[in-house]
C-alpha cells in the first residue's frame, strides 16, 4: 500500500514537472539537448564572440545563439519575448547531430527590460529559455558582458 502511494505521488510530480504545450497538453520530451544558448553581440565562424546578460539600449541590435544536438530533422525556434509579448519569431530546420544556429533582434532603445528567447519545438513546447536585461545607458546600470575570447 505504502509503495502505490509513493508511486502515485511520484507520477503526480512528475506530470506537473513536464513542460506543458501552449494548447495546455503536455509536451513530450525532445530527443536532443541544446548545449549552449546565449545572447551575444556578435556571431563570427557560426560561434558567439561573448555572452550577454545585461546590455545598455546604446546597442541597437542583439544576436541569439545556439548549439543543438541530436535534433536533426527536427523543426526548431527561437522566440523573441519583451516583458512576456512575443516580438518575433525565426524558424530553423536542424540538418545535422550538431546545428549551430542565430538569430538577430533589432532593439528598440525604449523597450527596457526583461528579454526572453525561447527555444521551441515544432509544437511550440519549450526546449530552453534565456533571459537579458535591457537597461538605459548612463542610469547607473551597465552592460554586463562576458569576453568568450
Amino acid at each position: 500500500m505504502i509503495f502505490e502511494y509513493r508511486l502515485l505521488l511520484l507520477f503526480i510530480g512528475l506530470m506537473f514537472a513536464l513542460p506543458l504545450h501552449a494548447k495546455g497538453d503536455l509536451c513530450e520530451l525532445a530527443p536532443g539537448v541544446i548545449a549552449r544558448a546565449m545572447f551575444t553581440t556578435q556571431i563570427d565562424d557560426r560561434e558567439p564572440i561573448d555572452r550577454v546578460l545585461i546590455l545598455e539600449n546604446k546597442f541597437p541590435q542583439l544576436y541569439f545563439f545556439s548549439d543543438l544536438r541530436h535534433l536533426q530533422g527536427q523543426t526548431v525556434k527561437h522566440r523573441w519575448e519583451y516583458e512576456g509579448r512575443v516580438i518575433k519569431e525565426k524558424i530553423f530546420r536542424v540538418q545535422g547531430p550538431r546545428w549551430r544556429v542565430y538569430s538577430l533582434n533589432k532593439l528598440d532603445k525604449s523597450m527596457l527590460g526583461r528579454w526572453t528567447v525561447v527555444i521551441t519545438d515544432k509544437d511550440d513546447c519549450p526546449l530552453k529559455a534565456v533571459i537579458f536585461q535591457y537597461v538605459k545607458s548612463n542610469q547607473g546600470e551597465s552592460s554586463a558582458i562576458i569576453n568568450l575570447r
